[in-house]
Formats: C-alpha cells, structure tokens, sequence
C-alpha cells in the first residue's frame, strides 16, 4: 500500500467508503464486517463514515456502530486506522435526505458520532453539506468549537465551494485538513475545488470516484456504468480492473487525492485497494484524461 496525508496523518492512498454496507441494498453483517477486515488486511488505513449512512427510520448511525464492530472484531492493530465521519445530514427511512447545519445539531451530532464510535475524539470530522438556512459560518464556527473542545481532532467540510473552503480556512485554520467533493471520470465539475485544496495543502477526498465506471449508491447514480471505454481498454492491457484503472487515474490527477470508493464485498474493496500499487504509463494517462473528458461533458 502506498501513502498520502490528511493534515499531520499518513493514510492508505486508497480508504474504504463503507456507506454501502448500510444503506438500501446492503450485505448482512457477517459480511459487512469481513468487508470491513479485508480492507485493513489489504493495508487500508482510511475509513469514511457518517451518522446518515443507514436505510431504515430511527437508524442513525448504523454505519458508525458497524465499523466500530469490525474494528473490535478485527484480530489486528487497528491504532493507525483514521475513521472519518460526518454530520449534517440526515435519513427519514423514505429514501431521502435532508440538511441541518445548525450549530447545535452538529455539537450533538459529534458528541453522539464520537460515543457510537467508541472514541474520545473524532479522528477527522466532516461538515456533510452546506445548509441553505443556516450561514455558513455558523455551521463551520460549530466545526471550531468542537475541535476546540477536543471533541474531534480535525475537519472536513464536503459539497463545497471554492468560496466556502476559503471561509471555512479563515474560520478553522490548520483544523481544516480535507475537502470532500464528488469527482470522477464522469463528474469532473469540482476541478476547480480540487486545485485548491492541493495548493491550500487539504486531502480532496473524492466521493463516487467510480462515476461512469461503476453506479453511485449515493443521490443516484452519476449515468449508466460505461462499458468499452479507454477505462477498459487500459485495464484489459494491463491485466487490472476498470475500477483500478480509473481510482489510479484519480491518484495521478493530484498529490492531494485520496479517493474512498464503497465497497460491499470483500473482493471488491481488495480490488480498490490494489489500484495504489498501479502506476500509469505517461502515454495511457492521456488516453484516460481524453477518455474522462468525453464521459463527462
């Protein structure tokens, strides 16, 4: 396993986005924890979570809950594994998602993140969206009094806008370590957020990183999964998976990417976990950034 870093933090370049094991769809819990075992035991050190990841009403933190099993369960150090969470979001059980990025909710929502966790502090707390009715600067000076608090250790903020990482910078100063934005062969529209945080010195930590190769299990899927693409034609030549192709692609596109595909299987988060050890030929990277180019216009 390669490295990158999020804040003062060395990661796996590859982490374990483990929305899949709990929302509509998902595996039962013997698999959901192997899951979760394989990633480490394929040196994955990253863990994306959140308190909204679950299907059902009256579930929320069903997905923090699960990978605070599998870590328990796991027969390995687990010391250097960062779990990520978030707040902000919700789930009413009808297959929606809702908003709430008042101060008080995110306090308690953390409180409650770190408790179901089992953790003093949350290792990298995460904003999960920007409210419409709450100012943004209330919601991230709610980040800062947290980690004030030592309530979480570092934050995050996702589905942001350049604006929004600047004022969320001048709020959290070296507190802010990543960005989380959709980013993938097919959705290339937070291109400009992603340059900023590499020269900002912020992980970006791409969410359905597997846009127009494989569907997203989160807001719908991102188009039909594409079949035939350079994606393809790379992975055949070079004996991988298209998935591990285009998280390589991701990997080569910035030293601030950190893609954290979902994984409902062992064999597939394996799979992902592969692709930090594929280096791209100068000559397949044009193909792919071209490739990338037309599924995403």
């Amino acid at each position: 396993m390669r490295y990158r870093t999020i804040g003062e933090l060395k990661v796996s370049a590859i982490g374990l986005g483990a929305m899949p094991l709990s929302i509509e769809g998902r595996p039962d819990e013997r698999r959901a924890e192997a899951t979760v075992h394989a990633a480490l035991d394929a040196g994955i050190t990253l863990i994306d979570t959140a308190d909204s990841y679950h299907w059902h009403a009256g579930e929320r933190g069903h997905n923090e809950l699960l990978v605070a099993r599998a870590l328990r369960s796991y027969g390995g150090d687990t010391s250097g594994v960062l779990v990520a969470t978030k707040g902000g979001r919700g789930r009413p059980g009808d297959g929606s998602w809702t908003v709430t990025g008042t101060p008080e909710h995110l306090r308690r929502a953390a409180e409650e993140s770190a408790a179901r966790l089992g953790v003093e502090a949350i290792g990298l707390y995460q904003l999960h969206k920007p409210d419409p009715e709450v100012p943004w600067a209330d919601s991230v000076g709610a980040l800062r009094d947290l980690f004030d608090a030592g309530t979480i250790r570092a934050a995050g903020i996702s589905n942001v806008t350049t604006g929004q990482i600047r004022a969320a910078r001048t709020i959290l100063g070296d507190a802010l370590v990543s960005v989380q934005n959709e980013y993938s062969p097919a959705v290339r529209g937070s291109e400009p957020e992603l340059r900023l945080s590499e020269r900002a010195g912020l992980a970006f930590l791409p969410w359905s990183p597997l846009g127009g190769i494989s569907r997203s299990a989160l807001d719908g899927p991102s188009g039909p999964a594409s079949e035939g693409t350079a994606f393809h034609r790379v992975a055949d030549a070079r004996g991988a998976s298209p998935q591990q192709v285009a998280l390589a692609w991701l990997l080569a596109r910035s030293p601030a990417m950190v893609p954290v595909p979902g994984a409902s299987r062992p064999a597939s988060v394996q799979d992902s976990a592969r692709a930090a050890e594929l280096d791209l030929h100068e000559g397949e990277a044009t193909l792919l950034d071209e490739a990338a180019d037309r599924l995403s216009r």
